[in-house]
């Protein structure tokens, strides 16, 4: 891509600290927009706006716990201070969990509907105004989990289908109002949120149950999101596992559980 697709345009992203977040965020900055990076690891933030900035980019950190009203509030005006306007929000920000329902414990249920879901209710709230201004677009980094079920994920599927719902009607609400909102499930892809996958108690596992390897990687992803940006696509399923299973659901549902109960019993220490 050129350096002028994204010229000028100022990009909030969210969960920028690691995986699709941070790859986007050098995706979007060596493509000319100004970047804003919103997480809650200060120093992690800060080392990807300082390389971002040596590459010629321009790029702001703002600390933030998207889980929260206020912080969200603080990133959009923080943002508008600094750039007088706000063209596209990526709400990435999100957390995984493994663990059947009858042994999780409740409040690992609210963490993923705080971070995967409310924090794109909250950012998008505030953040709509200047968007709609800037006939700009709003992006939700959901999952195949958002369409089809994955045992020891509950919450998991819950929040992205919330998410999921939400832009949508979104999207609906603005027609006439040419906002442009996009819903991106990536299927299987090669960044933290494995590791980071809250267990019954609501602590990190830590190690993958899954080979990493053989994912796509993130800065892959950051690739394609931004080429469907540029086209004004309103889904982005990605690969071909991930279009597969949708397809398969979509027709066959009772085959496609039998099959994704099957290779999520496969995982190493799986609960099924």
């Amino acid at each position: 891509m050129k350096q002028s697709q994204f010229s000028d345009k100022v990009i909030i992203i969210t969960g920028a600290s690691s995986g699709i977040g941070e790859a986007c965020a050098f995706e979007f900055a060596a493509n000319g927009a100004k970047v804003v990076l919103a997480a809650r690891n200060a120093e992690k933030l800060k080392s990807i706006e300082t390389k971002i900035v040596e590459k010629g980019g321009v790029a702001r950190a703002v600390v933030a716990d998207v889980r929260k009203v206020e912080d969200c509030q603080n990133l959009i005006s923080k943002t508008v201070e600094e750039f007088g306007k706000i063209d596209i929000l990526i709400n990435n920000a999100g957390i995984s969990m493994r663990a059947k329902f009858e042994d999780v414990e409740i409040a690992v249920i609210k963490e993923l509907m705080d971070t995967n879901f409310f924090s794109t209710v909250y950012c998008t709230k505030f953040a709509l105004p200047y968007i709609l201004k800037q006939k700009g677009s709003v992006i939700g980094i959901s999952s195949i989990a958002g369409f089809a079920p994955m045992p020891g994920r509950t919450g998991y599927c819950a929040s992205k289908s919330a998410m999921n719902g939400f832009l949508n009607a979104l999207r609906l609400e603005n027609i006439k109002n040419k906002l442009h909102v996009m819903v991106v499930c990536p299927g299987f892809t090669s960044t933290n949120i494995r590791f980071t996958a809250l267990d019954k108690d609501g602590a990190p596992q830590k190690d993958s149950p899954r080979d990493e390897a053989k994912m796509m990687t993130s800065e892959k992803v950051a690739q394609h999101i931004a080429k469907a940006l540029l086209k004004h696509k309103r889904e982005l399923i990605l690969t071909s596992q991930g279009v597969l299973l949708n397809w398969l659901y979509k027709r066959f549902p009772a085959f496609a559980d039998k099959l994704i109960y099957g290779e999520i019993s496969k995982e190493p220490d799986s609960p099924f």
